[in-house]
């Protein structure tokens, strides 16, 4: 009967669908994990970048253990609730993305024909990073200026952000160096699918 039918189209609804979106379009790649997102470009931003991210050759932590069962016991019953775990843990990151001749997509909005990045060595990519990477730790420039101009993802046009994620959401060594940073700070080189990264966590 069409009550029967109702739930079950009710549930069907609830399944999550992939939704194309303008990290789709080609040029547009990121540090999310494969089948979450995309967005990245050249190795200097989500990539990534992020996850992860040009035109020319470049290259909750667990709260502490209680002192006893019962004292975990007297808090849950008195909150509610159970202390926050890793697995709901969030950060808030951007990300410079510079492709190179083996990322997964050899395009970008900077590159649209991929001919600059098809060109460009892992190490050509990684050493423009750190060059990058260099004039923004000696304050001569703004990390999300640098993104803007020189990172390969999407994100490039909000300076590199890619907002919040939780774990699983970024390719593994993305939201490993991720999660690792503290607030403020901005990794090394990191190596993803999209290409070479850096990261700076702002949350």
């Amino acid at each position: 009967s069409a009550q029967n039918h109702q739930p079950a189209r009710a549930f069907l609804c609830c399944l999550p669908r992939r939704v194309a979106t303008r990290a789709d379009k080609i040029g547009s790649e990121s540090p999310a994990a494969d089948g979450v997102g995309d967005a990245a470009r050249k190795r200097p931003s989500g990539d990534v970048g992020p996850t992860p991210g040009p035109a020319d050759k470049r290259r909750r932590p667990e709260h502490p253990s209680s002192s006893s069962a019962g004292s975990r016991d007297r808090h849950h019953h008195h909150h509610g609730r159970r202390p926050p775990s890793s697995a709901d843990e969030k950060v808030r990151a951007s990300h410079i993305l510079i492709k190179h001749e083996g990322s997964r997509r050899k395009a970008s909005w900077r590159d649209p024909e991929g001919v600059a990045i098809s060109a460009t060595t892992r190490d050509d990519a990684a050493d423009l990073a750190r060059a990058l990477r260099d004039q923004i730790v000696s304050g001569d420039r703004e990390f999300e200026d640098v993104a803007a101009e020189n990172s390969d993802c999407s994100s490039a046009k909000r300076g590199g952000d890619l907002g919040s994620f939780g774990r699983g959401k970024m390719q593994k060594p993305f939201e490993k160096a991720a999660f690792a940073l503290k607030v403020g700070e901005i990794s090394d080189v990191v190596d993803t699918e999209s290409g070479v990264h850096i990261i700076k966590r702002t949350g």
